[in-house]
C-alpha cells in the first residue's frame, strides 16, 4: 500500500532538495510505494511514473533522454559507447513508435553526440532537425571560465579574450575536465550544473533565443563550415519562435581550432558500434566552444 506524504511550502528552496530524498527511498525505504502531496504547487502538472518505454514516450511534446550509463572516475568517453548503444537503439525505437513527430528530443548521457546519432538512427520517422545532444553544460562552464578571466559576471561576458596562450591552454583544459574534476571531487557527477544546463538547452529551444546564440549538437548536414554531413555536432545556433533552429554562418575559424576540428572528426570517424557496421562520430568538448571562442577576437560572443 502506497504511503501518502504531504511536504508543504513544496514551490521553495528547502523542498526542492527534500523532495528528491523522498522520492527516492532515503526516507520511508526505497521498498515504500509513495503517494507524494505537495501543498502550493498549482495543480498544473501530472507526473506519470512508469517502467514501461510505451506509456513513456505516448505523444510526447519533448523528452530529455538523461537515463544512460553513467561515467564514473577512471573512464573515458569512448568507454561508455558499448553499454548505452541498447540503451538508446531501445529508445529511439521507443520515439519512432509513441512519441509525436514533432517531439524535441535532447540526449544528455555520454558521449552524448553518438547516443544521439544511435537515438535517431532509431526513430526514423522523426526528422533529423528533432534530435539534439546537450552540449550547453560545456557552453555554461565555458562562460563562467571567460567571466572570471575578465573579472565580470557571466551574463557580462560579450567578448573573448585577448590572451590566445591562456585561451588555447589553460581555457580549453579547465572546460574539458570539470567533469572528471567534480567526479574525482564528489566521486559523482556534476548533477545540479547538468540539470540548469539541460533546462537550458530546452527553455531556449521552445520560446527562441532572439539574437543570442547558443550551443547545441544537432545533425551537420547543409552546414558551411566543411563538417562531414550525417554527424551530429555542436554548433552555435540561434533557434526561431517556431522552434527551429539555424546555424550562425560566416565566422572565420581560426587554424588552431580547424586543427582540433578535423583531430576530433579524424577520431570519430574511426569509431563504431560494438557489433554494429554504423559509423558513428565521437567528440570531445573542446568541440563545443571551437565555434564560440576560437573565433577572431572582434566577434561578440553570447
Amino acid at each position: 500500500m502506497a504511503l501518502k506524504v504531504l511536504i508543504t511550502g513544496a514551490a521553495g528552496q528547502i523542498a526542492y532538495s527534500l523532495l528528491y530524498s523522498v522520492a527516492k527511498g532515503d526516507v520511508f525505504g526505497k521498498e515504500q510505494a509513495l503517494s507524494l502531496v505537495l501543498l502550493d504547487i498549482p495543480p498544473m502538472m501530472e507526473v506519470v511514473a512508469t517502467s514501461d518505454e510505451a506509456v513513456a514516450f505516448a505523444d510526447i511534446d519533448a523528452a530529455m533522454l538523461v537515463g544512460a550509463m553513467p561515467r564514473r572516475e577512471g573512464m573515458e568517453r569512448k568507454d561508455l559507447l558499448a553499454a548505452n548503444v541498447k540503451i538508446f537503439k531501445s529508445q529511439g525505437a521507443a520515439l519512432d513508435k509513441y512519441a509525436k513527430k514533432s517531439v524535441k528530443v535532447v540526449i544528455v548521457g555520454n558521449p552524448a553526440n553518438t547516443n544521439a546519432l544511435i537515438c535517431k538512427k532509431y526513430a526514423p520517422s522523426i526528422p533529423a532537425s528533432n534530435f539534439s545532444a546537450l552540449t550547453r553544460l560545456d557552453q555554461n562552464r565555458a562562460q563562467a571560465q571567460l567571466a572570471g578571466k575578465l573579472g565580470v559576471a557571466v551574463e557580462g561576458v560579450y567578448e573573448a579574450v585577448q590572451d590566445d596562450n591562456w585561451l588555447n591552454n589553460e581555457f580549453i583544459s579547465s572546460v574539458q575536465q570539470r567533469g572528471a574534476a567534480v567526479i574525482k571531487a564528489r566521486k559523482l557527477s556534476s548533477a545540479m550544473s547538468a540539470a540548469k544546463a539541460i533546462g537550458d538547452h530546452m527553455r531556449d529551444w521552445w520560446f527562441g533565443t532572439q539574437s543570442r546564440w547558443v550551443s547545441m549538437g544537432i545533425i551537420s548536414d547543409g552546414n558551411t563550415y566543411g563538417i562531414p554531413e550525417g554527424l551530429i555536432f555542436s554548433f552555435p545556433l540561434t533557434v526561431g519562435e517556431d522552434r527551429s533552429w539555424k546555424i550562425v554562418d560566416g565566422l572565420d575559424i581560426s587554424d588552431f581550432a580547424r586543427e582540433n576540428s578535423n583531430l576530433h572528426m579524424n577520431d570519430s570517424a574511426s569509431s563504431k558500434w560494438i557489433h554494429h557496421i554504423f559509423i558513428v562520430a565521437k567528440y570531445n568538448i573542446i568541440l563545443q566552444i571551437i565555434y564560440e571562442f576560437l573565433v577572431p577576437r572582434h566577434c561578440t560572443v553570447l
